[in-house]
């Protein structure tokens, strides 16, 4: 009997996880072909990520005219995985949530069985593949102007940088998530994003590479969750040291701190928003 319950119960376990897999597929193929109606926006979108090239030759040029800890083609090597690790990890959700609510539309969003967090997620995911070829054709075009930033990461240094790569989305996604839900008091979120985007502008390693900050900032830069975002996979994946170890764990506490304030402001919010008759 204790066998066949257990194969019973095991049957159970395949096909919940088979009925899930099969929904995120479904849902994920719908926002896919969503996304892919709007290719020259998707291009658009591609092209306006595209400051890290521009900010390549400006550290080039310096680094040919100064003493810089990176040479030439370590600097255009390091922005090219920058605008890289950038086009897969840029969030917009606090926009579409802010929207949501603003306009009433949350409460259609929470007639369905998935959480916005997941649904609102699985837009993001689609729309990484469908900007996937546009990012290559403009990879390609870089290195036909800078062919000295040409070169294969190791294949250990690629599969880590691709990992640090998914977490770095992850983590800004859910940060840009929990300032979203600050909606349900404000109705302002983005103006809340707009400042945290200035300081992730400048602290994430997207303007310079940490190694040209002051040390000071350098060491308070490493405290906060932005380096985590841009320049940790960035650099790692242009073949520098990094301290991974420490980053990762730093990434981490971020992660899950971020995940469970929104998950309170969630519950809290969502007894304002149903208090006010949404």
């Amino acid at each position: 009997m204790t066998p066949c319950r257990r194969r019973g119960f095991g049957g159970r376990s395949s096909g919940w996880r088979g009925g899930t897999m099969r929904k995120a597929g479904t849902l994920l193929s719908v926002y896919l072909a969503y996304m892919l109606e709007y290719r020259a926006e998707l291009f658009l979108w591609a092209l306006a990520g595209a400051l890290p090239l521009i900010l390549l030759g400006v550290w080039t040029e310096a680094a040919r005219g100064g003493e810089f800890p990176l040479s030439p083609g370590e600097f255009a090597r390091y922005f090219l995985m920058v605008f890289l690790v950038r086009q897969a990890t840029v969030v917009w959700v606090v926009w579409e949530f802010e929207r949501d609510v603003v306009e009433g539309r949350l409460s259609f969003r929470l007639l369905r069985p998935l959480d916005p967090f997941f649904d609102h997620l699985a837009a993001h995911i689609a729309e990484r593949l469908a900007r996937l070829p546009f990012v290559v054709l403009l990879t390609l075009l870089f290195f036909a102007l800078f062919p000295e930033a040409r070169f294969l990461p190791e294949p250990g240094a690629f599969l880590l940088g691709l990992g640090l790569t998914v977490l770095a989305f992850l983590l800004r996604y859910t940060m840009q998530y929990t300032t979203a839900l600050l909606t349900f008091w404000t109705e302002r979120a983005t103006s809340v994003e707009e400042v945290f985007f200035l300081l992730y502008l400048f602290l994430s390693g997207t303007i310079a590479p940490l190694e040209v900050f002051p040390e000071p900032l350098k060491s308070l830069a490493l405290l906060t969750p932005f380096p985590y975002l841009v320049y940790l996979p960035a650099a790692l994946l242009a073949g520098q040291e990094v301290a991974l170890f420490p980053g990762l764990w730093i990434m981490l506490l971020w992660g899950v701190g971020f995940l469970l304030l929104s998950r309170l402001l969630w519950r809290l919010g969502l007894r304002r928003y149903s208090g006010q008759g949404a």
